[in-house]
């Protein structure tokens, strides 16, 4: 490979990594937000799950739509637009005071979260074929640092007494510096280079795949949408500290995912998922029955630690499945996966009308640890 070869991988593989980092910015930025939702609109566990149905709707809705685009025009415009999106429609979750609106807003966040996660992985696939060498843990490393920065972030802000509204509009402008001085670093994909002229539903190991993704995805939007009302309610957390327990999360998978290509490499995709939800499972279970605000937040971090590159090995296996493009099949995956966290959040929600947040939390142990089983199995 030439030096302007090299120099292209390099800055797109830089680029990867930033978009990576401000997706995970946007997405955690939600997390401190949801008691302050559910205290401004004035409304039940059941009726918040109904309301954030919406977000993982928006996603699950715009994926297979993405994954085509993708494919076609390539991932440039579709990361652009998609960032943007988010960055515009994030103050705005801050301010919105009818369920109706903030539904609304929550499935346009959820619809630009979707189509920047499928066009960053299908990116972040297409730089690792190009690396030559496992990077799809430390992209998502990237994305849980991003997860620090977003969950901790809007509360720290608040500290010195900035309103919610003028904290979120700061971290708006941060995702937009980022996307649009690296976008034009993503690798370009030739028109057409996808296959596909519509939407075919996945089959054989792409819906296992796409399965297992969607018991992981519901577990880590639990994380997002219920953790800092957890710690609120249950722990004691004030309101600029009840985003710690996603922080703990993030900054747990972050490390993971540092050497996560690592571990993949030395000890094979089965043993990291095996291993890593049975971490998760023990972690969340923790969490919720020991009391007090260390066992809750060390739960947190062995729920970050086992879960960390359950997903990045997900991917990476959809990326490379035969005869699929990696763009689509990963918008097959992603789409399975968001529809967990499309049912997650209101599945805990009703759970947690009838039996408390911490139990329907702690339902979540059972499918994690099936993931890992079933995984495992499919591998030998």
């Amino acid at each position: 490979m030439d030096g302007n070869g090299s120099e292209m991988i390099r800055r797109a593989r830089r680029a990867t990594l930033l978009i990576f980092l401000s997706c995970g910015i946007g997405v955690a930025s939600w997390a401190p937000m949801v008691p302050l939702a559910k205290h401004r609109l004035v409304i039940n566990e059941a009726d918040l799950g109904l309301i954030l149905l919406l977000l993982g709707g928006g996603a699950i809705v715009t994926m297979p739509v993405v994954g085509l685009l993708v494919s076609r025009i390539g991932n440039r415009m579709v990361i652009l637009v998609g960032a943007l999106l988010v960055a515009l429609v994030l103050p705005l979750l801050t301010t919105l005071d009818t369920p109706a609106s903030l539904g609304a807003a929550l499935f346009f966040f959820g619809a630009g979260i979707g189509a920047l996660d499928v066009a960053m992985n299908a990116h972040a696939v297409v730089v690792q074929q190009k690396v030559g060498k496992p990077v799809m843990s430390m992209f998502h490393a990237m994305f849980s640092v991003g997860g620090l920065i977003g969950s901790i972030g809007l509360g720290l802000l608040m500290l010195p007494g900035l309103s919610p509204t003028v904290s979120a509009m700061i971290i708006s402008m941060l995702l937009v510096i980022v996307t649009v001085t690296q976008y034009k670093h993503i690798l370009p994909v030739e028109a057409g280079a996808g296959g596909g002229h519509a939407f075919r539903f996945p089959k054989g190991p792409v819906i296992l795949l796409g399965v297992f993704c969607f018991i992981f995805f519901l577990s880590e939007g639990a994380m997002l949408d219920w953790s800092a009302l957890f710690l609120k309610d249950s722990r004691g957390f004030g309101p600029a500290m009840a985003g710690a327990g996603y922080a703990v999360f993030s900054v747990a998978m972050a490390i993971m995912r540092f050497s996560g290509d690592g571990l993949v490499h030395k000890y094979g995709a089965s043993k990291v998922v095996f291993y890593g939800a049975v971490v998760a499972a023990v972690g969340l279970l923790i969490a919720v029955i020991v009391p007090g605000p260390v066992a809750a937040l060390g739960g947190f971090m062995m729920i970050g630690f086992g879960a960390a590159n359950v997903v990045p090995v997900l991917f990476s296996a959809a990326g490379n499945v035969q005869g699929s493009a990696p763009g689509v099949a990963l918008a097959a995956v992603t789409s399975l996966g968001y529809a967990g966290q499309l049912a997650g959040p209101a599945l805990i929600g009703f759970v947690a009308y009838f039996v408390r947040l911490p139990v329907a939390l702690g339902l979540l142990a059972l499918p994690m640890l099936a993931v890992g089983i079933t995984f495992r199995k499919t591998q030998q």
